[in-house]
């Protein structure tokens, strides 16, 4: 009961300095864009999620597109005052002010979750991710990793799908997301050890993003729950890695966490346990979560659209006639997957699992007459472009030749951000995606057994009943 009072006294303080820092900000700056800031403390969040959860997101962005700018406009989300971006120009002028203008900010949930062993933000260790990443992730390395994708989306097919008339398409793509960045990343294939993670990963990425209100029951403490089990989970995983490396058992260019182990920083300092642990945390998320949405969408789409299904059985049935047996894919097969990409990336626009991302403001600037606060967050939306006829005609038609030729205008396709803080994971996605795609339609055939299934995002798209589908399979 003690502990409960005082869980109550923290949310009552909590609400008070939000007022405070709410009015503050409100009262800053003489031209802010039009728009309005919604309830105290809350502000607009509750319409800008449940857009969200009806399954139209992008309803809170045209519906005050309309109503006070077509570029941008004020409201309140997540308790703070905010910008909200719209459009290609400002999509250009978001990304190419990174770190001058504008620098990455996350709700204090997600700092909660991910409480740094180093003290520092998740901004800063995201910084420092960044540096590392791209020797990982750049085209030339992941192109060794495209056999290991092969072998497990091979086991995936034949231990969740085949044999079965009928299956729940997103839970099985999460669990094949997810067992590729345990192999890819910390070297974990079996499934049992996979399975083991999977379920504080789900609990950790449901509360991610949530009120942050540490009480049991609630969505936050769940999460934070799971993190510090997984964390646990990762630390044993890289005291052994430690051993084998030193006995010679481990490759120091084997995953990501023997590249972490044997690297160090300018000063010639190595990372610690539970600072590679909470980075590897922050990728196995990052990793998985938005490439299993991806997949769910995929199926929906193909099973929904009979000619744009046999374009992609037709292309990948090529490649895999052009296979002796038991030879894996290579980087030369995912180059002819012209086609499949275009698909995809339709289901990008259409379902992107990134709806957007956060800005904090680090100076005061103008823009478009208006003036925008130090300290206002700015959101720029993907569907403020992805489903916009100024950008896309005809944006709600499935049309995977707008991705032909040199394809849609700059700005305007932005499923992975861009800038400096584009997706660093983008090519690690393409791949992952498309030897999906690859297994998926060699295989089977699906039907969607609930026709009109409900979308929700929540950040992310899903279909609200994982999209069970019917699966024939192929016989030729």
């Amino acid at each position: 009961m003690e502990s409960f009072i005082v869980s109550l006294l923290c949310l009552f303080v909590f609400l008070i300095y939000l007022s405070l820092h709410f009015l503050f900000y409100k009262s800053k700056g003489s031209n802010l864009p039009p728009g309005k800031t919604g309830w105290p403390v809350i502000g607009e969040s509750l319409e800008f999620l449940s857009t969200g959860w009806k399954g139209h997101p992008e309803k809170f962005i045209f519906d005050r597109m309309a109503k006070y700018s077509s570029q941008v406009f004020k409201t309140s989300l997540l308790g703070e005052p905010a910008a909200v971006f719209c459009g290609a120009a400002c999509n250009k002028f978001l990304f190419s002010n990174e770190n001058k203008l504008v620098q990455a900010w996350w709700p204090d949930s997600v700092n909660k979750v991910f409480p740094s062993s180093t003290q520092t933000s998740s901004k800063e260790e995201a910084i420092k991710m960044r540096k590392m990443l791209p020797n990982f992730l750049k085209p030339e390395a992941l192109q060794r990793y495209i056999g290991i994708m092969d072998t497990i989306a091979q086991r995936h097919f034949a231990s969740g799908w085949e044999k079965n008339d009928e299956v729940v398409v997103f839970p099985l793509a999460k669990r094949y997301t997810f067992w590729l960045a345990c192999r890819l990343f910390v070297s974990v294939e079996d499934p049992n050890h996979v399975a083991r993670f999977a379920d504080p990963f789900n609990m950790l990425a449901s509360g991610l993003i949530s009120i942050p209100i540490d009480l049991p029951g609630t969505p936050f403490h769940r999460a934070i729950k799971a993190s510090n089990f997984i964390r646990k989970e990762l630390v044993a995983i890289i005291k052994q890695r430690k051993v084998d490396l030193a006995e010679g058992k481990a490759s120091p260019t084997q995953d990501i966490l023997s590249h972490m182990l044997v690297t160090s920083d300018e000063n010639g300092k190595f990372m610690h346990e539970l600072d590679i642990a909470d980075k590897i945390l922050g990728l196995l998320i990052g990793g998985h979560d938005t490439a299993s949405s991806a997949c769910t969408f995929i199926v929906k789409y193909l099973a929904e659209l009979p000619e744009i299904y046999e374009g992609v059985y037709k292309e990948q049935m090529e490649i895999a006639k052009s296979k002796g047996g038991g030879e894996l894919l290579n980087w030369e097969d995912i180059q002819k997957m012209k086609y499949s990409w275009n698909v995809a990336c339709e289901v990008l626009r259409l379902a992107p699992p990134l709806q957007g991302a956060f800005r904090e403001v680090l100076t005061d600037f103008m823009f478009n007459g208006f003036s925008i606060p130090k300290g206002w967050k700015i959101y720029w939306s993907a569907n403020s472009t992805h489903k916009n006829s100024e950008f896309f005609s005809e944006p709600e038609k499935f049309d995977p030749s707008r991705f032909e030729g040199s394809g849609p205008a700059p700005y305007t396709f932005v499923p992975f951000g861009g800038g400096p803080r584009m997706c660093p994971g983008k090519e690690y996605a393409r791949l992952e995606i498309l030897v999906f795609m690859h297994h998926l339609v060699k295989r089977f055939r699906c039907e969607k057994i609930i026709p009109d299934e409900k979308i929700v995002v929540d950040p992310m798209p899903i279909p609200a009943k994982g999209l069970p589908v019917r699966l024939y399979t192929r016989k030729d």
